[in-house]
């Protein structure tokens, strides 16, 4: 009895130990509890500051209504990032707006917005890719502090976990480019760049230029691959076979275009040409295989006339300094040039060494203050680089010959697709220009055009072919640019080197020809009972006269389609000269008329109707758009 009394004591008298259990549900995360007043607290969203009731003394209301606010689309400011993020994903324009959409309830794919860890990093890494920021950036403190502000369940992946996450994203790009270029309907030419790094390793860059289905120029680089030797035409070869062998394009080689400084000899393209062609199919036996860069020619040749007056450009430079180097002295030049009646249309720059177009630029914008500097130097103690007049007569002559080369990098850089054709008129420009001038008697001229006369007619006489094809099959030019220039250039033997284009051309054309194609036959629905002639039921059975009476009109019938049928590119260089317009699409063209082997759906339709639809739509393709009366037939339809 009294051990029962005790324990009755005992269980009135002791305070019962109250434990907090820690909060478990992921709500928290997005939450705090705030004490209101004795006994009430309310939950606050750590996002919109929005507060909720949670406890009121004894009473909790759980989390429901809370889980309900992040996941339903109730917080303002998560509805705001999941539409940035929408926006992110599929590259649309972000629209900055404070107005909230009209109030939806939805479910996002997982708790809270739609947080991904694995897609996340996914972006982190092209990020990365893009921008080319350094691995290790990831681990920087600075960094990791950023994007735990902006996203505190992201757990940041190291640098070593980082390139495996950059080898994912790399080869499932390079998976759906093997697909595309399995798809490939026509051949890739390549361009190699040789690059070198601070440790003298070799690295090849092979890129792929090729038009796909759409008609649109593409361009991917296929491989960037470490070579002990990169400068071998042997190492080279083999890069570009393997390259072939791993994107299946081993039948597909059109061309290949080489830096000029890795071609400082003709025995290496030789080298070069013949080891791929030996392991790959080539057009034209070889002589569109090995083209050379176009920007390298022109980046030499500028260095050759920028070279021819060294010294003076430097006082140039240094003149621009001084008047640069502060506020008054920019002003002093100004009034200087006001009082001698310059207009200053261009405005003095320095320009960037390593980069001739910039060189070019300050020197054309120096010439027309020559007077002005001149002055400056009378007035100013201070300024002794001033050019003499001898100078700045060299200078225009340097400006002569850089505006040639500035002017077609320019027509090359502002094509919105580069594609072969253009080059030909550019290269034959400058050419006549240095055939012009070298009955000049200036030393200078002579030094410069003889210079550059030797390097353009070296790349002339390695590409003339290639170019010429190209222009060729430009719908506003095709051998007529080619006839008027061989014309000027050439004189009387410019018909042998015509002759030559126009052979070469043909046996492309042959060439490809040749290749197995699906062919469509044309099916008759009409009433018309005669074909050239000949009347078709001849075909479907023997006459009176036996069969040898319907060989005969087969044979008839194959000798009349053959003696009245061109070949599509006789066809074509026959056809007028599209008229030349600014911002010619020469894809576009081919593909608008690209209907020289009809498909299944046109192959079935009437011949009349046919003709409709390819005339119309050739002559549609070149008149103004003009609003027009609806036709009578119509009228009376509606009617």
């Amino acid at each position: 009895m009294e051990a029962c009394d005790a324990e009755l004591i005992n269980m009135e008298t002791t305070t019962p130990i109250r434990r907090h259990r820690k909060k478990k549900s992921m709500v928290w995360e997005h939450f705090t509890v705030e004490t209101v007043s004795e006994g009430c607290t309310r939950a606050c969203c750590k996002l919109c500051k929005q507060t909720f009731a949670y406890s009121n003394g004894s009473k909790v209301a759980g989390t429901s209504h809370l889980k309900r606010h992040i996941s339903m689309g109730s917080c303002p400011k998560i509805k705001s990032l999941e539409r940035q993020q929408h926006a992110i994903t599929s590259g649309t324009k972000i629209d900055v707006d404070t107005t909230d959409p009209p109030k939806k309830r939805y479910r996002t794919s997982s708790f809270g917005y739609g947080f991904d860890q694995e897609q996340s990093c996914t972006f982190l890494a092209k990020m990365i890719i893009l921008n080319g920021y350094p691995l290790d950036m990831v681990e920087q403190p600075a960094f990791v502090s950023f994007i735990q502000s902006i996203q505190p369940r992201f757990r940041m992946v190291n640098a070593n976990a980082l390139e495996g996450e950059i080898l994912s994203v790399y080869h499932k790009e390079r998976l759906h480019l093997m697909q595309i270029c399995g798809n490939m309907p026509g051949r890739v030419s390549l361009s190699v760049g040789l690059w070198t790094t601070s440790q003298t390793l070799g690295y090849i860059c092979l890129t792929g230029h090729y038009i796909d289905s759409d008609w649109k120029l593409q361009r991917k680089m296929l491989n960037f691959m470490m070579v002990v030797s990169p400068h071998s035409e042997i190492a080279l070869s083999e890069v570009i076979s393997v390259s072939l062998s791993e994107w299946n394009m081993k039948t597909k080689l059109f061309a290949i275009t080489v830096d000029n400084s890795s071609l400082s000899h003709d025995i290496y393209s030789a080298n070069l040409k013949d080891h791929l062609s030996k392991k790959h199919t080539v057009v034209l036996r070889g002589q569109l295989f090995i083209a050379r860069c176009y920007a390298s020619i022109l980046n030499l040749a500028a260095d050759v006339v920028t070279a021819s007056i060294h010294g003076i450009i430097y006082n140039i430079r240094e003149s621009v300094k001084f008047v640069k180097a502060s506020r008054a002295r920019d002003e002093q030049f100004s009034e200087i040039a006001s009082q001698i009646g310059l207009s200053g249309t261009k405005a003095l720059s320095l320009d960037v060494r390593m980069l001739w177009n910039t060189t070019y630029l300050m020197l054309d914008a120096a010439l027309e203050y020559k007077e002005a500097f001149t002055s400056l130097g009378a007035r100013d103690d201070n300024y002794n680089e001033a050019p003499s007049a001898d100078d700045w007569k060299k200078v225009e002559v340097v400006c002569t010959y850089l505006k040639l080369l500035y002017d077609s990098a320019n027509n090359v850089i502002g094509t919105p697709d580069q594609t072969s054709n253009i080059f030909f008129p550019e290269v034959y420009k400058i050419l006549l220009e240095l055939v012009n001038a070298t009955s000049s008697v200036d030393p200078l001229v002579i030094s410069i055009v003889k210079q550059m006369h030797e390097m353009f007619d070296k790349y002339w006489r390695d590409c003339s072919i290639v170019l010429a094809i190209a222009v060729v099959m430009d719908p506003r030019f095709k051998l007529k640019l080619v006839e008027f220039s061989y014309s000027k250039l050439y004189g009387e033997d410019s018909a042998r080197y015509v002759k030559i284009v126009n052979n070469s051309v043909h046996e492309l054309y042959l060439e490809y020809v040749s290749q197995p194609l699906p062919s469509t036959p044309y099916v008759d629905q009409g009433d018309d009972s005669h074909m050239n002639g000949v009347d078709s039921n001849l075909f479907s059975s023997p006459n009176v006269n036996g069969y040898e009476l319907l060989n005969f009109d087969i044979y008839l019938s194959e000798t009349v389609a053959n003696e009245l049928t061109k070949s599509e590119l006789d066809q074509y260089l026959e056809e007028s000269l599209v008229p030349r317009s600014h911002g010619f699409d020469i894809l576009n063209w081919w593909k608008l008329n690209n209907i020289r082997e009809l498909d299944e759906y046109r192959s079935s339709l009437r011949p009349e109707t046919v003709e409709a639809l390819l005339c119309a739509k050739d002559w549609l393709q070149y008149s103004p758009i003009t609003t027009e009366q609806p036709s009578t037939a119509i009228l009376k339809m509606e009617l």
